[in-house]
């Protein structure tokens, strides 16, 4: 039970969940990961690095050891929200303050929107193709923006609905989508021969440098994909019904599904090389080259779907309580999912898809940089720092433990900018390149020490902090 609340940091939606509602188990984390894995952006991933010159097998290895890496901290931070019930944004005022942590909460948030709002310009994509294959005249451009407005306008839909709805989405919708991937998977390596003429595409790299200068940002961007999700995944586990069962659901869909689909991404773009003799990373595209309606269309819908999927669970649970911490009086779940919404289409996301270069060197591995700091500084908190204990009541008000000055801990606010400072050094100075390439490993690291460091000083000089007071909500462990 909660005491003392401050209405400024506290809402029903930010609110821990009782142990009594946490009903999530082992299935729904693993069809959670599958429903937010099988979606266009993993298959643009895969079908990116063969654009960039990769085979079927270098490309495949890069996606699961990326995947095999951000599970690491996504587990670490998982702990939290299946212990005391709380969502990202409350979880991460323990380390930069209940007013500090609005920083954080709202660089996640924008990092959510721009992802909101690519998953929304493929879906109109997707509905912009199934119609001109039922009304050739829809090919007009105007119709492009019509199709988006609507696809956005479902999206919206969904989320004035609320959780319960995404989660039924993810339990019906995994099982499903893995069967029409594998059905595309089927078609076009028929089309190409067979898995032999696809599986033989070379690599374009001729020596091991040349490799290297491609693998280790891809490297990056693969463990940028999912650098969002590792920081608030307690948005979802505060629903665990125990550790393990979040723990081993997660450990079990996301290397297994990111790696499955990603095979389909690769496989295909590799036969669009076989059959037009060049690799066609963008899905929607390709499937507009074959003149088979029937087979297009339900390619189109299976697209639609996962699209739809994946955008309520990845990009819009986590900034709607982002933006709801910022103030919990005027701003709902709701509510900040409709902002999303609105910034995510600000954000020009057809910029950011223009090519395979924009996508992992620009946008992938720039947010990285920046989400990267945070996830060290929340995992250095928690477990070198507070040695896995809060005090749940005063993460919700004033004065507490997590009041620091004036509800702001600048050592964590000084880790960040150290952490993305050096990570995102490489932009500007030349010869320090390989720093952005690491960005998100970089920022990590960087930040992880630095708040270990000062936190440590900081308790020596203060004995008090911190306290390591626990109080209410805590279960799991």
């Amino acid at each position: 039970m909660l005491i003392n609340t401050d209405p400024s940091l506290f809402n029903k939606d930010l609110a821990p969940i009782p142990a009594d509602k946490r009903t999530w188990g082992m299935y729904n984390y693993v069809s959670l990961w599958v429903a937010m894995s099988v979606c266009i952006p993993t298959y643009m991933l895969a079908s990116s690095l063969i654009a960039g010159g990769m085979n079927w097998w270098q490309s495949i290895g890069t996606i699961l050891l990326g995947n095999l890496i951000v599970l690491v901290p996504m587990l670490l931070n998982a702990h939290a929200g299946a212990k005391y019930g709380i969502p990202f944004p409350v979880l991460v005022r323990a380390s930069f303050g209940v007013r500090g942590a609005n920083l954080p909460a709202v660089l996640r948030a924008l990092v959510a929107c721009g992802w909101f709002g690519i998953q929304t310009w493929i879906g109109g994509q997707a509905i912009h193709s199934m119609l001109q294959i039922l009304w050739p005249a829809a090919a007009s451009p105007a119709v492009v923006w019509i199709c988006f407005g609507a696809f956005w306008f479902l999206n919206i839909l969904v989320i004035w609905k609320g959780i319960d709805t995404i989660r039924f989405l993810e339990g019906i919708g995994a099982p499903f989508m893995l069967g029409l991937g594998l059905l595309l998977l089927w078609w076009i390596t028929g089309k190409a021969g067979g898995f032999g003429p696809v599986l033989r595409t070379p690599s374009k790299f001729q020596t091991a440098a040349e490799f290297f200068h491609f693998f280790v940002p891809s490297l990056t961007a693969m463990v940028g994909f999912w650098a969002t999700v590792a920081l608030n995944i307690p948005d979802f586990t505060r629903y665990a019904k125990s550790q393990r069962a979040q723990a081993v659901g997660q450990a079990l869909g996301l290397p297994l599904a990111m790696t499955l689909y990603s095979f389909v991404g690769v496989a295909v773009t590799s036969a669009s090389v076989v059959l037009f003799g060049e690799a066609v990373w963008d899905p929607v595209a390709l499937i507009g080259r074959f003149h088979e309606p029937l087979i297009a269309f339900v390619a189109l819908i299976a697209i639609l779907i996962a699209t739809l999927n994946t955008n309520v669970a990845a990009n819009v649970v986590s900034p709607s309580n982002d933006f709801s911490n910022l103030n919990p009086r005027l701003i709902s779940f709701r509510t900040g999912g409709i902002i999303t919404g609105i910034v995510g289409v600000m954000m020009m996301p057809w910029k950011l898809l223009s090519s395979y270069g924009s996508y992992i060197y620009g946008w992938l591995i720039g947010y990285s940089g920046l989400l990267g700091p945070i996830a060290g500084i929340m995992i250095a908190d928690y477990f070198l720092v507070r040695k896995r204990q809060l005090d749940v009541n005063d993460l919700y008000r004033r004065g507490g433990e997590y009041e620091y000055s004036n509800g702001i801990n600048w050592r964590a606010l000084v880790s960040l900018a150290l952490g993305a400072a050096v990570a995102l050094l490489g932009l500007v100075i030349a010869p320090l390149r390989w720093l952005y390439d690491y960005a998100w490993f970089i920022g990590f690291a960087v930040s992880a020490g630095v708040y270990t460091v000062l936190m440590r000083r900081a308790a020596a000089v203060s004995p008090v902090m911190p306290t390591h007071a626990v109080r209410g909500g805590e279960r799991g462990h």
